[in-house]
């Protein structure tokens, strides 16, 4: 039976959507093509038809998991523009966000994978932490283009470190202490 293009369409798109959540929980090394396409509900020998590689699948959900986090950060900002760090904080270092990886910032859970990834992998990376930093900076007020940039960027790294050393630690208390002490301290920096 074959595949309308526009079956084939969503395939991928299932296939894709289902990488970036997956990569997420388990890392790039952590799944292979077959459990991945099983996991997407389709067949292992679908997966060529879709894709050159695993690598190639690895940039588009990459592409697809940061793309998703800026169109949440945009959200949430929109909803708190007196104070879009103080949204974005609560948000990302939430109890939520730390226990649910798959659907969460790429960045903090693929960032160490990503480089020894593959160009098209880090370019994806790249575009989408820019494109972070770049919703975050545009929100922010007072100060230079530069100086909000320079903040947002700040802010940024702090809450990737906040939530890997939140995910890091066995110790629950500390994990829920880490993501209190280090929303706190966003919330204090100028909005």
């Amino acid at each position: 039976m074959k595949v309308t293009r526009e079956q084939a369409a969503l395939n991928r798109a299932r296939v894709v959507e289902t990488a970036a959540k997956l990569f997420r929980e388990r890392g790039f090394d952590g799944i292979g093509v077959a459990d991945l396409m099983k996991a997407a509900g389709l067949t292992h020998g679908g997966f060529y038809g879709h894709f050159d590689s695993k690598e190639a699948l690895q940039a588009e959900a990459s592409a697809k998991a940061v793309e998703g986090s800026a169109g949440r950060w945009q959200a949430l900002i929109d909803a708190s523009p007196d104070t879009p760090l103080s949204a974005v904080a609560q948000r990302y270092l939430s109890t939520q966000h730390r226990d649910n990886p798959g659907q969460g910032c790429a960045v903090a859970t693929l960032g160490a994978d990503a480089h020894r990834a593959t160009p098209a992998v880090r370019e994806a990376m790249t575009t989408g932490i820019r494109k972070q930093i770049d919703v975050l900076a545009a929100a922010l007020h007072g100060g230079s283009d530069e100086e909000r940039r320079h903040r947002a960027m700040t802010a940024y790294a702090t809450m990737i470190g906040g939530l890997v050393m939140a995910r890091a630690v066995e110790d629950g208390a500390l994990s829920e202490e880490i993501l209190k002490v280090v929303t706190a301290a966003l919330e204090l920096q100028p909005q």
